[in-house]
């Protein structure tokens, strides 16, 4: 059984290194499809990435209900984020504002989630998916608001049709969810503003 003194450490520097990983946060979403570090360190329990953990760090507290995905379902990294956070943990997905995907090829129907409503969009899941390769794999032309024309990404994401379910968002808007894929400590953002132009692998 996991002690408070044996989960792994939060931030090094609460204040800087909250600041640092907020920067690094806005600036993806600030520009879809574009690769970003995240530099603050910070511990992470088993199967969490660095970039995840750094996420939750700085994002959740006891009034985001967060949804974890079945890899992510582990009592040690309940204990993690519960201590560290404060966050509570939901069962239904439909209620959380953030989704932990530690295994994204068995991704749940997005429907399964909250997608917001007109008055009030911002209540919806952000999904934090925790993918192969950042760097390497398929191609994906994006294009859509803070892409100067479009831009390129390639990445090995799972589930391969991502982008495909994420059209969505355009039946939705304002409505939908935005997707943060996370591989070590690089993160790309890509809110439901986001369109896939053409992918390629």
């Amino acid at each position: 059984m996991t002690t408070v003194a044996e989960l792994p450490p939060g931030f090094a520097d609460k204040v800087l290194s909250a600041q640092s990983t907020f920067r690094s946060v806005m600036n993806a979403m600030a520009r879809p499809g574009t690769v970003q570090r995240i530099v603050a360190s910070a511990g992470a329990p088993d199967g969490m990435m660095h970039g995840t953990a750094a996420i939750a760090l700085m994002l959740f507290d006891h009034d985001t209900p967060i949804w974890l995905d079945g890899a992510m379902s582990t009592s040690d990294t309940a204990k993690w984020l519960k201590f560290h956070t404060g966050a509570p943990i939901v069962d239904d997905a439909a209620t959380a504002g953030f989704a932990l995907i530690g295994d994204p090829a068995n991704l749940p129907a997005l429907d399964r989630f909250a997608f917001g409503s007109s008055e009030y969009p911002d209540r919806s899941t952000t999904l934090i998916l925790q993918v192969e390769s950042l760097s390497s794999g398929a191609a994906y032309e994006l294009r859509g608001p803070g892409i100067d024309g479009s831009t390129s990404l390639t990445a090995s994401i799972e589930p391969r049709d991502l982008f495909d379910r994420l059209a969505v968002n355009a039946t939705l808007f304002p409505r939908g969810v935005d997707v943060v894929l996370v591989a070590g400590e690089e993160i790309v953002a890509i809110p439901r503003t986001t369109r896939l132009v053409n992918g390629k692998d």
